[in-house]
């Protein structure tokens, strides 16, 4: 009896292993490449249960997912003649399978392929910049750039380049103070322009607000004068009706004016011939 049950223990691993020499399994997040002496069969996408020729034909298994390769920092030299020191990555996936083994046969492979592909784009699209566009903004637009063009350069090995972005870009540290220095003097000059330029703003804009004040000073003692002008020539025109009504009396009205402001706090020697007595009396 136990004879029999070693022999079927036996019987039975040694029919899964035959089973797993004729079965694979493929899973949705993986590309199989099914090879016979190097040659390629077939390429497997879909998930499920497949069969295989033992002994004659290889699977190799390649994850059809979205891959992180991080490239080693870089140095690259920017139009105004900066140095820096570039630390970027890549986002990847293997689009064809086929075209890929046949191509580049080993993730490796192909990761030095990204790192030369990358690197140079990157060299060349910053080559044609200056410094403060790199560390701006317009960063975005210039990686955009890169990503294109490598795309184009690894579509050929079955790749499809997603995106590549930048970690860090620094300046080596035998570059970092003299660029500093040059950015602060540079920022100085800057902030001088705009300094005079304000004050030059600032001028036009004053000697403008003169220029209207005194126009609306001249128009205002224009108009003055005018006024005055009317007023008097009305108060004569009034005086001189008052006067034709009746003179005698407009006569008498002024001379008790000129009584009542030449006799206050005055002191006169007059004799009766004066004129100015004989009135005084007659009027009296």
């Amino acid at each position: 009896m136990m004879k029999l049950l070693i022999t079927a223990l036996v019987v039975f691993v040694f029919v899964l292993i035959m089973l797993s020499s004729f079965l694979f399994t493929v899973d949705e997040t993986e590309h199989v490449v099914v090879q016979r002496f190097g040659e390629i069969r077939r390429v497997i996408d879909e998930p499920g249960l497949y069969f295989k020729q033992p002994f004659i034909e290889n699977i190799t298994r390649f994850d059809k997912r979205i891959q992180l390769y991080d490239i080693p920092t870089e140095r690259i030299y920017t139009m105004d003649k900066k140095t820096l020191l570039v630390d970027t990555y890549a986002m990847w996936r293997i689009e064809d399978a086929e075209l890929f083994v046949m191509t580049m046969r080993t993730v490796n492979n192909a990761l030095t392929r990204l790192d030369d592909v990358v690197y140079s784009n990157v060299r060349n699209v910053f080559g044609k910049v200056d410094f403060d566009d790199i560390i701006s903004e317009k960063r975005s637009e210039l990686l955009e750039i890169v990503t294109d063009q490598a795309r184009a350069e690894v579509k050929q090995f079955g790749i499809d380049l997603v995106s590549v972005r930048v970690k860090r870009a620094d300046l080596p540290d035998e570059n970092k103070e003299a660029v500093f220095e040059r950015m602060r003097s540079e920022r100085i000059r800057e902030a001088g322009l705009i300094r005079a330029e304000g004050e030059r703003e600032a001028t036009e804009i004053r000697a403008e607000a003169d220029k209207e004040a005194q126009l609306i000073i001249a128009e205002a003692t224009k108009q003055a004068q005018i006024l005055r002008g009317q007023g008097d020539a009305d108060a004569l025109t009034i005086f001189a009706s008052a006067y034709s009504q009746d003179p005698e009396f407009f006569e008498f009205l002024k001379r008790m004016e000129v009584y009542e402001t030449s006799l206050i706090d005055s002191v006169f020697v007059l004799t009766p011939e004066m004129e100015f007595i004989e009135r005084f009396l007659s009027d009296n």
